[in-house]
């Protein structure tokens, strides 16, 4: 608290711009170093950045000046640079998932409880003024008791603009564990965690045609599921039905319902920040939707207002976007494929306490 949390950074890809941009407008977060496997690509970080030091990973984690390690490495080598962090005694916050299984990730929290360091991790777009006014707006009794929420992300697949898709089509990828992390603590941030899941899944092609760059038209094999379907039961006794798609041509949103006793709340795109809050209660149904004033959440934030608020979180407080929050979504979305592989209903092992609200920011 009252210091800047300096940030050294391992894995320069595409993702690091969008934090670089929400750093230059934080005055509690400032990158010191950057790490990758292709050094050409961290001394361009370092060249950009004034103050930002090329480092290799082992330079970076025995630096004094780093505090903590943002993980922005591909998902299976998020728990081994995550352990690797905590070892050298940094806190850590991570791109989504966690892990790349509940195995590996419990190894990470279990470490970093025994070295007294912290775990965060993505989606940290749930503290955006978007989902923040949906949850104020249930907390402050709105709609009234939440009985159900729907949440849809469809679309024709990644290959169509990614030159190198193939991770998205592979046991731990497809659309689930892609984009299901966006979804999920969302609706765990608005109604509570999953007790049990019932899933199924398709896979309409067995290969995908790459659309662009240098391997545009050569073929990738499918092994994963790329269609996903799944109810959650939540402990509040709320039933949230998931769908994630790499098999349709379109939607007309990507957005998340929730329906009450009294009304039901359109809930903006879970990949943004921000975005319209749309209510229709009962006693004013025949008005149709209207959109709510902002009323909670981090106002113009962006990738990396997690780290923020983990760096304004007082000590002996829990901040917004824990390792437990992410280790309970990761479960939820495990259990969902084991359910999809069983065609049995999957009790969620973990819980977990819905993170604080944010207040208008």
């Amino acid at each position: 608290m009252g210091q800047p949390l300096r940030v050294g950074v391992v894995g320069c890809g595409n993702i690091l711009a969008q934090y670089l941009d929400t750093f230059s407008r934080l005055d509690g977060v400032r990158l010191v170093a950057a790490a990758d496997l292709d050094p050409a690509r961290a001394q361009a970080v370092a060249a950009a950045q004034a103050g930002v030091r090329a480092l290799t990973v082992d330079e970076l984690l025995a630096a004094d000046d780093v505090d903590v390690v943002l993980n922005l490495t591909v998902p299976a080598a998020h728990a081994e640079v995550a352990l690797r962090a905590v070892a050298a005694g940094k806190h850590v916050y991570g791109e989504k998932p966690l892990a790349a299984t509940t195995e590996q990730a419990a190894q990470v929290l279990e470490a970093a409880r025994a070295a007294d360091v912290l775990v965060a991790c993505a989606p940290d777009t749930v503290l955006g003024t978007g989902v923040q006014t949906a949850r104020k707006a249930i907390d402050d009794g709105m709609i009234g008791a939440p009985i159900s929420a729907t949440a849809t992300m469809l679309t024709p697949g990644h290959e169509r603009w990614h030159p190198n898709p193939d991770f998205y089509y592979v046991p731990g990828g497809g659309p689930l564990y892609d984009m299901g992390p966006y979804y999920v603590t969302t609706l765990v941030t608005l109604l509570g965690p999953v007790d049990s899941v019932v899933g199924a899944g398709s896979r309409t092609r067995d290969v995908r045609i790459i659309g662009s760059g240098p391997r545009a038209g050569e073929q990738v094999p499918v092994s994963t599921d790329t269609h996903v379907t799944a109810v959650l039961v939540h402990a509040s006794g709320a039933l949230s039905t998931l769908v994630m798609s790499f098999d349709a041509v379109a939607t007309r949103s990507s957005n998340i319902e929730v329906h009450g006793e009294l009304g039901s709340l359109v809930v903006p795109d879970p990949n943004y920040f921000a975005g319209d809050v749309e209510v229709c209660t009962l006693d004013q149904r025949d008005d149709g939707w209207r959109a709510l004033p902002v009323s909670a959440g981090y106002v113009d934030a962006g990738r990396g207002i997690g780290l923020a608020d983990l760096a304004g979180t007082p000590a002996g407080r829990r901040h917004r976007a824990d390792g437990d929050l992410a280790f309970h979504v990761l479960d939820v979305m495990e259990s969902v494929i084991a359910s999809t592989a069983s065609g049995a209903a999957v009790t969620v092992r973990s819980t977990v306490e819905r993170p604080e609200a944010v207040p208008l920011t």
